[in-house]
This record gives structure tokens, C-alpha cells and sequence, in this order.
């Protein structure tokens, strides 16, 4: 099928609920994508953060293919050993001691991490933050600050407030004796690229254990490699109770995982569950990514070519932008206006990004680009925000 007829076809019978570009990708490589016609596109969407080993890795390719042809499905009421062998290694791999849910997805694991809150907590209010951004399912959504995405749905789960980003007092005026846990990211990637202030997470963690709540950290898209270390908590320090992942956790697969420290000890039975989580098939993608974030040093190389592009863009010094921020290779350009236009105008030039809010461009590139496609990036960023 042509890009015209792809494109076509999908409008007839999608949602609608997509603003979708009017690009049809059918094919991927690292960090290059291709439409029906063979033309090449770079990507810094990365899958919206699920694509830090790029697209089709030949480690989880074969992984996939393998499993496929042995067993894909096989619910947790039954053992497995691709399970229980990535669950090892996963627990491993972790900063913390933990016990581990499998699930499908960024938002069920949200999910999944506040009801384990409340479950171990004994307390029901959640505190979230101003520019948050925790999913689209009713708790998730909740958690969630963007007026936006929360007006149409009201009334939303009840007990849940948030605070600004970044302020310690703040969020210690908040905390108290009702507080089930306190749910941040480590860096804030919808709500416009923004990293903690140095000391926040350590005061996070300070509060929620003089008031008895949790700290639960949202590392949905900071995990994997993408701020340079294989979580971002391990920028601070800090050990929440439970940590979320998802998205890059399979290498751009449907999975999700909630990782409960080991302290807390094992949840009730049937107290959640799900189908599809922990299925063979994916614990395989997910066993061999993690494999290649470990041997082939990918966070090490999230922290030098994020390094070397932000350098790059504040060199430019472009007068439409107000600053270049990010931690490892998730970036962001704040802009002087809004941001829209300029995502249309890289994507004709071939660049895909994203946007981070009404005003900054999000880089979000796999974390195995090329320095020559970096080059790229910034050459084509300089070209469409000199005009």
C-alpha cells in the first residue's frame, strides 16, 4: 500500500481520538524510520519513550521469534520459566530489594502502584504534582494534573491533590496522617522536560518517612537508560517503595512493571491481577533488552550523547529558544512560542519529535542513535528555528 492509501484507510476506520501526522510508517531500523515509499525519517519520538534499543533489535527479534514458536500465553496462576528467569534477572538489575508485578502498559501500572499503596498504607490520599503526568485510566488520569486531559472525565478518584514540582515545603504542608504515598517522576517528561532540583527526591523521601507514607516514582519513561542511568532514581540515591516502569521495558513491546520493595513483603493474594502480564512472549522481549541495556552500556550512552546534543543546541544560541534542558537523552527546547509548528516543519525535513506542552520540543531519540543522525537533528533544529 502507498503512503496515501495507508493513511486513507487508517482515517476511515480509526478512533479518532489521534491527532495523527500525515506520515505512514511501515518500517524501522535503530533509530531510522521509513515510509511506504522508502523515505527515511529520524526518529526522536522514539516510540514516546518506548524505543530506547530503536526499532527491531536483532537481540529482541530473535527472542520474540523464539518464544513464539515455543509459548506466548500463560497466565500467573501457572509458573513459567521465561518468567521466573526475567524476574530474576530484573530483580538484579533493580537498586532495591523487590518483589515484582508484570503487567501491559505505563497507565496499569500506575494503576497497579496505587492500589498496592493504599493496600499497604492503610490510608487512601495520594499527592501528586502540578505538570504531572501519569497516564489516561481513571487513577492514573487522576494523578494527573493537565486540566485538559481531567475536565471531561469528572468526577475523577476521590483523595487525590497535588503540589508544585520541585518545592520541598510545599509538599511537606501536604503530607499527613492520611497520606498513602506520595507519587513523583524523577524527571517530569510531558510536563516539559523538567528534572528534579538537586535534594528533591532526598526530601521526598525524608517526608514520606517521618508522616508514614510511601514514595512511589513514576520512572515510566526515565527507566531503561534514558537519563543515563538504568533508572533515574539512581541519580539521587533514593529507593522508593515502589517503583514504576514501562514503556522501553519490552524494547517497544506492550509491557509494564511495578517493583515493590522487598521490606513491604508480599501482597495478599488476589488482591489484583491481570491476564496478559508477565505472558512468556513479552518476559522474553523484555529479558533480552535488558540483557542489551547491561552489556552494551546503554545508559553510558544516553549520558554522552545527551551531553554532546545539548551542547550542541545551546551552541546555537537560536533566539526562538528560552533554554535547552534535559537529563541523558531526554531533551527539551523551551520555546518562545508555540511548539507545533516547528515539530510540522522538522518532520518535512525528515526529523519526527515530540512535543512536551504547548511550547517545548521534546527530543526523545532511541538511545543507539548515530552521532551522524545527531548531527542531523541539530542541523535540521538550527535550519527551521533560524526562520
Amino acid at each position: 500500500m502507498s503512503s496515501e492509501a495507508i493513511i486513507a484507510a487508517e482515517q476511515q476506520f480509526t478512533s479518532g481520538l489521534y491527532p495523527k501526522r500525515q506520515v505512514a510508517i511501515v518500517r524501522g531500523e535503530g533509530a531510522r524510520l521509513y515510509n511506504a515509499e522508502g523515505r527515511m525519517f529520524i526518529d526522536c519520538v522514539g516510540g514516546q519513550g518506548a524505543a530506547n534499543l530503536g526499532h527491531s533489535h536483532p537481540a529482541v527479534v530473535a527472542a520474540v521469534q523464539a518464544q513464539a514458536a515455543r509459548l506466548m500465553s500463560c497466565p500467573e496462576i501457572f509458573h513459567n520459566d521465561e518468567r521466573a528467569a526475567y524476574l530474576q534477572e530484573l530483580a538484579a538489575a533493580l537498586p532495591f530489594p523487590a518483589r515484582i508485578f508484570l503487567c501491559n502498559s505505563g497507565a496499569e501500572a500506575i494503576e497497579a502502584g496505587l492500589k498496592f499503596a493504599r493496600l499497604l498504607s492503610g490510608r487512601k490520599q495520594i499527592i501528586a504534582t502540578k505538570r504531572g503526568f501519569h497516564g489516561r485510566t481513571m487513577g492514573a488520569l487522576s494523578a494527573t494534573w493537565e486540566p485538559k486531559y481531567r475536565e471531561p472525565f469528572l468526577p475523577l478518584v476521590p483523595e487525590f491533590a497535588h503540589v508544585p514540582y520541585g518545592d520541598p515545603e510545599d509538599l511537606a504542608e501536604a503530607v499527613g496522617e492520611g497520606t498513602a504515598a506520595v507519587l513523583l517522576e524523577p524527571v517530569q517528561g510531558e510536563g516539559g522536560v523538567r528534572p528534579a532540583p538537586a535534594g528533591y527526591l532526598e526530601s521526598a523521601r525524608r517526608i514520606c518517612d517521618e508522616r508514614g507514607a510511601l514514595l512511589l516514582l513514576d520512572e515510566v519513561q526515565t527507566g531503561f537508560g534514558r537519563t543515563g542511568r538504568l533508572f533515574g532514581c539512581e541519580h539521587s540515591g533514593v529507593t522508593p517503595d515502589i517503583l514504576i516502569l514501562a514503556k522501553s521495558i519490552a524494547a517497544g513491546l506492550p509491557m509494564g512493571a511495578v517493583a515493590i520493595h522487598a521490606r513491604h513483603g508480599a501482597l495478599p493474594g488476589g488482591a489484583h491481577g491481570t491476564t496478559f502480564g508477565g505472558n512468556p512472549l513479552l518476559c522474553a522481549a523484555a529479558r533480552a533488552a535488558l540483557r542489551t541495556y547491561i552489556q552494551d552500556d546503554i545508559p553510558r550512552q544516553a549520558t554522552e550523547k545527551g551531553a554532546w546534543l545539548v551542547e550542541q543546541l545551546r551552541a546555537l544560541n537560536l533566539p526562538a529558544v528560552r533554554e535547552v534542558r534535559g537529563l541523558g537523552l531526554l531533551i527539551g527546547l523551551e520555546l518562545k512560542t508555540r511548539a507545533q509548528p516547528y515539530l510540522s516543519a522538522l518532520m518535512e525535513r525528515g526529523v519526527l519529535a515530540l512535543p512536551a506542552g504547548p511550547t517545548v520540543l521534546r527530543l526523545l531519540p532511541p538511545l543507539v542513535i548515530s552521532y551522524e543522525d545527531l548531527e542531523t537533528v541539530v542541523r535540521e533544529i538550527k535550519a527551521v528555528l533560524s526562520v
